[in-house]
C-alpha cells in the first residue's frame, strides 16, 4: 500500500499554489504557539518546485516563526498557570515543565548559558512551541532568547533550503524514489520513541 507517495505529491502541488508563501508564513507563525507541524514539511516541497525563490522562502518561515517565538514566550510568561489544564489535556505539560526546569537552572547560572542551549534545541527535530513557552515561563531575558530564536531556527531553515537548492532534481528524484521507506522508517522511530518513553522508560 502505498501512502508517503501520494502525499509527498499533493504537498509537491500544496506548494506550487498560488497561496502557498502565505500558507508558509502561517504554519510557521502558528508553529512557535501552539500548532504540531513544523513548517519544514512545507518548506521542503516549496523549494523543490522553485528552487531560486530557497532564500525568500527561508526567510518568510524565519520572519514568521520569530513572531510567533514573540507570541509564544508572552504567553508562557503571562498566561501559563490558566492555561495549565488545557497544556495538560494536549499531553504537553510533561514536557513543558521538564523543559522549564533545566532552563531554570540554565539561566541561574547565565542568561547567555540560555542562549547556547536555545540554538541547540532549535535545531532539533522538536517543536519550538515547547522552547518558546518553557522560555516565557522561566523568564529568560528577552535578547538571549531572541537572538537563540535567530539562530537555532535560521541555520535549521536556511540549512534544509540551501541544500534543497543544491540537490535540485536530485533530491526530489531520490524523494520520489525513496519517499514510502523514509516515511514508514519515521513512523516506526516515533512509535519507538513513544513507547520507550510511556512504557520502558
Amino acid at each position: 500500500m502505498k501512502l508517503f507517495r501520494p502525499l509527498y505529491e499533493k504537498a509537491l502541488h500544496w506548494a506550487a499554489h498560488p497561496r502557498a508563501e502565505p500558507y508558509l508564513a502561517g504554519l510557521s507563525f502558528v508553529e512557535a504557539i501552539i500548532f504540531p507541524v513544523m513548517p519544514e514539511v512545507m518548506l521542503g516541497p516549496m523549494v523543490l518546485a522553485k528552487p531560486s525563490h530557497w532564500a525568500r522562502y527561508a526567510t518568510v518561515s524565519l520572519v514568521f516563526s520569530l513572531l510567533g517565538a514573540l507570541v509564544g514566550y508572552a504567553l508562557g510568561h503571562y498566561a501559563f498557570e490558566a492555561l495549565r489544564p488545557l497544556l495538560g489535556a494536549l499531553g504537553w505539560l510533561d514536557r513543558i515543565d521538564a523543559q522549564v526546569a533545566e532552563l531554570n537552572a540554565i539561566v541561574q547560572q547565565s542568561p547567555w548559558m540560555a542562549f547556547w542551549a536555545l540554538v541547540v534545541a532549535g535545531f532539533l527535530p522538536i517543536p519550538l512551541k515547547i522552547f518558546t513557552w518553557a522560555s516565557g515561563i522561566v523568564g529568560v531575558p528577552l535578547l538571549p532568547f531572541f537572538a537563540s530564536m535567530v539562530v537555532g531556527r535560521g541555520k535549521r531553515v536556511y540549512l534544509l533550503a540551501g541544500v534543497i537548492r543544491l540537490a535540485g532534481p536530485r533530491a526530489e528524484a531520490m524523494l520520489h524514489r525513496w519517499i514510502e521507506w523514509i516515511g514508514w522508517v519515521l513512523v516506526a522511530l516515533i512509535v519507538f520513541v513513544v513507547v520507550y518513553f510511556r512504557f520502558l522508560h
